[in-house]
């Protein structure tokens, strides 16, 4: 008869645990943020460096953006795993299944933002959607979406470059997605999936019945860091790295000279560029940092992001899988248009 209320009391005491955890880390978290930079010139001050020479400057700038970086990540993806727990796949699916071309393309790109997605998982979700009775335009919002406009690209975008740039981000990335997927939905290319895709059988989406505490939320979203920080880590100090050099040995003269609003070409280069690059939005937000301190245009720098990470090869080789050559190509050829429009219009608007 005490086996439920012992149960009860064991699940409140678990759960008063986690939030009191979660107070002194959030707690710990600032009081160390607000001394890095301090560190940092700390840590070069004890080096056998010159001050003030390049060399000095990229340490420092790799000294303090490597752990800010791996904090605001871990921060940013515990928020999100636990926000994610109320948009599963499945969800996610249900909601878009028989949603018509337009409204649905607004609502995939939105639930693009907060769903779990990862190159990794493209066929499965193209696939899972496609059977649901997802329209195909539908399907290319949200794989447009999910990876460009994630929440781990906005958090550290609004944390490293300001809440002006994240924003921007943000609008002109919804605005690629559903445009993008927009036209591929008109264009009618369902035939030109790979064959087995369009012999799927369309059905009902079932969903689980699930009920999750708030302990369930909490070590959903320290799984996510777990999985997310300890698989993206090296890329983002890769990242850092390449711009901790920018910061430190590339003119400021010669990068606006090459990537400022006056040089047309500059965001067409950009994109070539990024197409054949893999990173993520973590890894390549330091490279973004960089590049604007040194007085690159935001629209040249913003087109290279949306490039890397929303056409980036490897995940057209995994969509290989499920879409044909022909059907790829329309597909990097529509979002390409719409991210040197971004480019073009922000450096025009903003030169």
């Amino acid at each position: 008869m005490n086996t439920l209320p012992a149960s009860l009391s064991q699940a409140r005491k678990s759960q008063t645990a986690w939030f009191i955890g979660i107070a002194i880390f959030v707690l710990v978290w600032f009081t160390t943020y607000n001394q890095l930079l301090p560190f940092a010139q700390y840590l070069v001050g004890k080096l056998p460096i010159q001050p003030g020479s390049h060399l000095a400057s990229s340490v420092e700038f790799f000294f303090y953006d490597t752990p800010k970086v791996l904090m605001l990540l871990t921060l940013v993806v515990f928020a999100m795993g636990v926000v994610r727990t109320f948009f599963s796949p499945e969800h996610t699916r249900a909601l878009l299944a028989g949603k018509r071309e337009g409204l649905g393309n607004i609502a995939a790109a939105h639930l693009g933002i907060v769903t779990p997605f990862c190159s990794c998982s493209a066929v499965p979700l193209f696939v899972g959607f496609v059977s649901a009775g997802v329209p195909l335009g539908v399907t290319f919002s949200f794989l447009i979406a999910a990876p460009m406009i994630n929440e781990v690209a906005l958090g550290l975008l609004f944390a490293l470059v300001g809440w002006k740039v994240a924003l921007t981000y943000l609008v002109f990335g919804l605005g690629v997605a559903i445009i993008s997927g927009w036209m591929i939905g008109r264009l009618h290319l369902e035939s030109w999936l790979e064959p087995w895709v369009r012999e799927v059988r369309a059905g009902t989406v079932e969903l689980e019945d699930e009920h999750l505490t708030w302990v369930d939320r909490f070590e959903a979203g320290w799984e996510a860091v777990k999985e997310i920080v300890g698989k993206v880590w090296y890329w983002i100090i890769a990242g850092i790295a390449a711009g901790a050099f920018i910061h430190g040995y590339v003119p400021a003269e010669l990068l606006s000279r090459i990537m400022g609003a006056d040089a047309w070409w500059s965001v067409p280069a950009a994109v070539l560029i990024g197409i054949p690059m893999y990173s993520n939005a973590a890894g390549i937000i330091p490279v973004v940092e960089a590049l604007l301190s040194k007085g690159a245009a935001l629209g040249t720098v913003l087109a290279f992001m949306m490039s890397v990470i929303a056409l980036s090869l490897p995940e057209m080789i995994i969509l290989r899988k499920v879409l044909s050559v022909r059907l790829i190509s329309v597909f990097v050829g529509v979002v390409g248009l719409g991210i040197l429009a971004v480019g073009f219009l922000f450096n025009a608007l903003f030169s």
